[in-house]
């Protein structure tokens, strides 16, 4: 087949000419209902804008459509300043809002793509790209993860494993068992039970930062704490799995943690098996947190960038707030996008303590020593 060297092409896709039309169409009349389905560059400035821009109308012949932000910077355009178009804009955002408190609130239906999409006038593409941009992950990962969160507070509250399973809005047992053992590291049943018929052995060391707590089953280490007494340590694992039979370890436990905890510190890495559950977003920020060299920060923007996920900085700080892991996931080394430590669940201060011991010891390692002559 050949094609007419008039014939319209974006990077790495075929336009066709009528989609073309379409979208010229959209730049020439700034409708804003095309924010975010496309964006336009012009060759003259090397600047891309998305549709609803009020800047000067370019000639047609000096305009190329582009799917996304990124495929147009690939292509070696720049954002325009006046009306960012990399940046999601407020319409947008107020759809995915929509779409969310739609799922939020049909928790015992399959609400696909297509009818989201069609209830918030957006595209099932553009909405599937825009929700993962803006919340973290995708529409049906985040109704999955709300409909877990559904079923821990049932459990907690007393209801039966099946009354949960099925008012959390899961069709049947084995969904709700298979999500659970990803996101609860246990059986829903297990769950229910504060943790009954689990053996969980801890151990409790001192820390240039404090009391740490270490607690781990039989798959890997389940809990890392920190805080300002031993006591309390160990009354909050209780709290979290009141039925689990909790046996405190010393000897070759404490040697060990001990040892990762000074070798963490030190900037070293350690090859620890974990048992913490997680949804694939939270693993992701997991990631990337361990790819931080110590004494270093990431803001959390910096972070969701780097998963190709630039405005889903919250969904990155919420990932962070949800480790158990201190030290062995440095949540402590994400901070806002000011430089300020932010938030941390043992103590902002203890935050800027643990970023400080790292700095020293980074420091020196890096001196060089001179031999006196």
């Amino acid at each position: 087949m050949s094609y007419s060297p008039n014939w319209p092409f974006e990077r790495g896709s075929i336009v066709i000419p009528a989609v073309e039309e379409r979208r010229w169409q959209a730049v020439l009349t700034r409708d804003s209902t095309q924010d975010g389905e496309f964006v336009y560059g012009v060759a003259s400035t090397r600047v891309y804008c998305r549709p609803s821009c009020a800047s000067r109308r370019p000639t047609r012949a000096r305009v190329s459509f582009f799917e996304t932000p990124k495929a147009a910077e690939s292509a070696g355009y720049r954002a325009c300043r006046r009306c960012e178009p990399q940046i999601d804009p407020p319409t947008t955002v107020r759809q995915v809002q929509q779409a969310r408190e739609f799922l939020d609130q049909h928790p015992d239906e399959t609400v696909t793509l297509a009818r989201l999409g069609r209830m918030v006038r957006m595209s099932p593409f553009h909405l599937q790209r825009t929700f993962k941009r803006v919340v973290g992950v995708s529409p049906k990962a985040y109704a999955s993860a709300r409909r877990l969160d559904r079923m821990k507070l049932r459990l907690r509250n007393g209801d039966t494993v099946t009354r949960a399973t099925y008012e959390a809005g899961y069709g049947s047992g084995s969904r709700a068992y298979d999500q659970a053992r990803t996101g609860l590291g246990m059986t829903p049943g297990s769950y229910r039970k504060g943790g009954r018929g689990m053996t969980i052995g801890y151990t409790v060391v001192t820390t240039p930062v404090g009391y740490l707590l270490a607690a781990t089953t039989e798959r890997g280490l389940c809990a890392v704490q920190l805080g300002d007494e031993a006591a309390e340590l160990e009354a909050a694992l209780r709290n979290e799995y009141p039925e689990a039979d909790l046996e405190r370890k010393e000897g070759g436990l404490s040697i060990s943690i001990e040892r990762a905890v000074e070798r963490i510190l030190d900037g070293g890495e350690v090859a620890l098996q974990l048992d913490v559950p997680g949804t694939t977003f939270q693993w992701q920020v997991w990631d990337a947190l361990r790819r931080i060299p110590p004494g270093e920060t990431r803001s959390y923007h910096d972070i969701a960038k780097e998963l190709g996920r630039p405005t889903a900085a919250r969904a990155v700080a919420r990932a962070c707030a949800s480790n158990r892991l201190a030290l062995v996931i440095p949540c402590h080394r994400a901070v806002r996008e000011s430089g300020e430590v932010g938030g941390y669940r043992w103590g902002a201060q203890r935050k800027r303590n643990i970023l400080e011991l790292e700095r020293v010891h980074r420091d020196s390692r890096s001196e060089v020593t001179v031999p006196a002559s």
